[in-house]
C-alpha cells in the first residue's frame, strides 16, 4: 500500500468481460488509484463469444479475438496487469490476497483497499468414464480454441454433447469445415432454453443440413478403441464412434476462492451481491458469471452467464467504488440471447413458458408469425414471435423468436419492453421504424399485442395442436399448392376468400379447427365461422410453428 493515504489500491481478480470493464471504468473515474488486475490465464481480455467462429474460419484472424494485452492496457489506462498470476487465498481480516506467479513459481502478498472478484465460470465436465481423455475438450478460452482447431484438423467425425447456444454454434462451424457432426442433447429438444415449439424449427434446420441430431439422450462414458477412434456410450445404450468430442453442457461458477474466505454463496454456488455488486464484505465486490444478482423480471435472484451483464456489472461496481451514493443500482439481469444456426436465427429474452410452469407462476402466451418486412417487398421471409405475459396486469415476462431475418430486432425491442415494464397493450401502440425494406406498418411485435387483445376480448379460442375432439372438422386455409405439397391428414381445404360461400360444407353441430401457414388467416376464418354459429378453435402460430402436423 502506498504511503500516500489518498491513493487507493484496488485489486481485481479475473479479467475478460467483468474484470477488464471494472478496471477500465475505475481508471476513467480515478486517475490516481493503483489498479492491479490479476489473470490466471495468459490472456486478460478476449472475445470469448467469437471463439466458435474462429474454429470454423468465419473469423480468420486470431488476433482479432485478443481485444487487449497487458501492454496495451498499461499504455492506455496505466493498469498493472499481471497475467499467469493466480490468487490463492483472500485474508479479509488483513485485506490481503496471496498470489502465485505461475511462470516463476514465486509467491506474493498484495494488500487492497477494495477487491473485485471476476472469476467467471468453468465448463461442466461430469465425473464419467473417459471424459478426461485428451480428445474430449471444452471451449472456454483461446487455448481451448487452439486445441480444438488442432485436433479438429485431424478429425473426420465430431461429436458435440449439449445443444445449447455454444453447442449449436460449434456444431455449425464444424459442419462448415466438412466434418461429420453428431449433436447429442439430454433434454427432449435442441436449444433447451426455448420452449419446444420455438426450438423445433432449429432442429429441422440442423437435420436438413446433414447434422445427426439425438435428443432425449445423455452421455454415460467415452472409451478409446483399438483403431484410435473414440466410442461414446449414451444412456439409451446407443453408441457413437467419433474422432473428437466437444463438451458443451453448461458452466458452473468458479467460486472456490470466494467460498474459502467466507463470502456468502447462493444455493447454486454463486456469489451473492447487493444492488451495487458488493458481497457480504463491503470492501469486496463481485461481477460476471460467478455472481447471483437481482432478477430483472420477477422477484428473487438469478445468475446469467453472459458477457453483456458482466460488462455492465463491472462498470457499476467501479461507479460505486468511486461515487458511492451517486451510483445507480443494478436493475437486474433479464437474460437476452440469440444464436444463428445456418439459415435461421433463434433467441430468447426473459422467461420461457416452461420455466414459468415449473415455478407455478401465472402466465398467458401468444405466438404470431408474419413476414420480417413488408410482404410485397422482395426478400420477405417469415418470422415467428412468442410473447409471454402476466395475466393479472399484462406485464411482459418473456419473448422468443425464430426466423431467417429480423429476429434480433424483435428480441431487442421486447427486451427493452421488459426492462421498461411494458404491458401487452403497450405493444399494440409501439411506433417502430417502418419502410418496406425494413418492416411493416404492423410489425410482428404489434401483432403480438393485437393477438393478446383478441384473447382478452374472447374473440378467438386458440390451440397449439390439433386436439383429439370427436367429430372435429379441420379447415386448411392454405392455397392448393401448399395443401397438396404438405397435406394435413383429414383436413378440408377451403381458401378464406371462398369460406362464406362454402359454409354448407361444414356441420354446425361439430367443432371446427382452422389452420393456415402463419396463424393470421386462421384467426380471420375463425371469426367468420364463430359469427356464423360454429364452435371454432384457431391453430396458434400456424404450420410454421407446427410443421409436424403436415405430411
Amino acid at each position: 500500500m502506498s504511503n500516500n493515504a489518498t491513493v487507493k489500491q484496488i485489486v481485481i481478480i479475473g479479467g475478460v468481460a467483468g474484470g477488464a470493464s471494472a478496471a477500465a471504468r475505475l481508471r476513467r473515474l480515478d486517475e490516481h488509484a493503483r489498479i492491479i488486475l490479476l489473470e490466471r490465464g495468459p490472456d486478460v481480455s478476449f472475445a470469448n463469444c467469437g471463439l466458435p467462429y474462429h474454429i470454423g474460419g468465419e473469423i480468420s484472424d486470431r488476433s482479432m479475438l485478443a481485444l487487449q494485452t497487458p501492454q496495451s492496457l498499461n499504455k492506455m489506462l496505466a493498469l498493472d496487469v499481471r497475467v499467469r498470476h493466480e490468487a490463492l487465498s483472500i485474508q479479509r481480516e488483513n485485506k490481503t490476497v496471496t498470489v502465485r506467479n505461475l511462470e516463476q513459481g514465486t509467491m506474493e502478498t498484495l494488500s487492497y483497499d477494495t477487491l473485485i472478484l471476476s472469476p467467471g465460470a468453468s465448463p461442466i465436465r461430469p465425473p464419467l468414464p473417459g471424459l478426461d481423455h485428451p480428445r474430449v475438450l471444452t471451449l472456454r478460452n483461446l487455448q481451448d480454441m487452439d486445441a480444438i482447431i488442432r485436433l479438429g484438423a485431424e478429425s473426420k467425425r465430431v461429436l458435440v454433447i449439449g445443444a445449447g447456444f455454444i453447442g449449436l454454434e460449434t456444431a455449425e462451424q464444424f459442419h462448415h469445415l466438412g466434418k461429420d457432426v453428431t449433436l447429442v442433447e439430454l433434454q427432449p429438444q435442441v436449444l433447451p432454453q426455448l420452449d419446444p415449439e420455438m426450438a423445433a424449427p432449429i432442429e429441422l434446420e440442423l437435420k436438413a443440413q446433414g447434422i445427426n441430431v439425438i435428443t432425449g439422450d445423455g452421455i454415460r462414458g467415452i472409451a478409446e478403441l483399438a483403431s484410435g477412434a473414440l466410442k461414446a456410450q449414451l444412456a439409451s445404450g446407443a453408441s457413437i464412434e467419433t474422432d473428437l468430442v466437444i463438451l458443451s453442457i453448461g458452466v458452473k461458477p468458479d467460486t472456490a476462492l470466494a467460498s474459502a474466505c467466507g463470502l456468502t454463496l447462493g444455493s447454486r454456488g454463486h456469489i451473492v451481491v447487493n444492488e451495487f455488486q458488493q458481497t457480504n464484505d463491503p470492501s469486496i465486490y463481485a461481477v460476471g458469471d460467478a455472481v447471483e444478482t437481482k432478477d430483472g423480471v420477477l422477484e428473487g435472484n438469478i445468475s446469467i452467464p453472459l458477457g453483456g451483464p458482466a460488462n455492465r456489472q463491472g462498470r457499476l461496481a467501479a461507479d460505486h467504488i468511486v461515487y458511492r451514493e451517486k451510483a445507480r443500482p443494478y436493475p437486474g439481469s433479464i437474460g437476452t440471447s440469440i444464436v444463428r444456426v445456418f439459415s435461421l436465427a433463434a433467441g430468447i429474452t426473459g422467461y420461457s413458458e416452461k420455466r414459468l410452469q415449473a415455478m407455478g407462476h401465472p402466465y398467458s402466451q401468444t405466438v404470431v408469425t408474419d413476414f420480417h418486412h413488408a410482404n410485397y417487398y422482395p426478400g420477405a421471409v417469415p418470422l415467428s414471435l412468442k410473447v409471454i405475459w402476466n395475466p393479472r396486469d399484462g406485464r411482459i415476462l418473456g419473448a422468443q423468436s425464430f426466423g431467417q431475418e429480423g429476429v434480433d430486432k424483435r428480441l431487442d425491442v421486447l427486451a427493452t419492453a421488459i426492462r421498461g415494464k411494458l404491458t401487452m397493450e403497450d405493444l399494440e401502440h409501439l411506433e417502430l421504424a417502418y419502410a418496406p425494406p425494413f418492416g411493416a406498418a404492423k410489425d410482428p411485435v404489434n401483432l403480438a399485442g393485437f393477438a393478446a387483445k383478441n384473447m382478452e376480448d374472447s374473440l378467438v379460442e386458440i390451440t397449439r395442436d390439433i386436439p383429439e375432439i370427436p367429430g372435429l372438422q379441420v379447415v386448411d386455409l392454405r392455397g392448393k399448392p401448399l395443401r397438396e405439397a404438405n397435406p394435413v391428414p383429414g383436413a378440408i381445404g377451403i381458401m378464406l376468400a371462398d369460406l362464406r360461400d362454402n359454409l354448407h360444407l361444414l356441420d354446425k353441430s361439430r367443432p371446427v379447427l382452422t389452420l393456415c401457414m402463419v396463424g393470421k388467416t386462421s384467426y380471420f376464418a375463425a371469426r367468420v365461422l364463430q359469427q356464423n354459429g360454429f364452435n371454432v378453435i384457431s391453430l396458434q402460430g400456424g404450420l410454421t410453428i407446427h410443421p409436424e402436423l403436415a405430411h
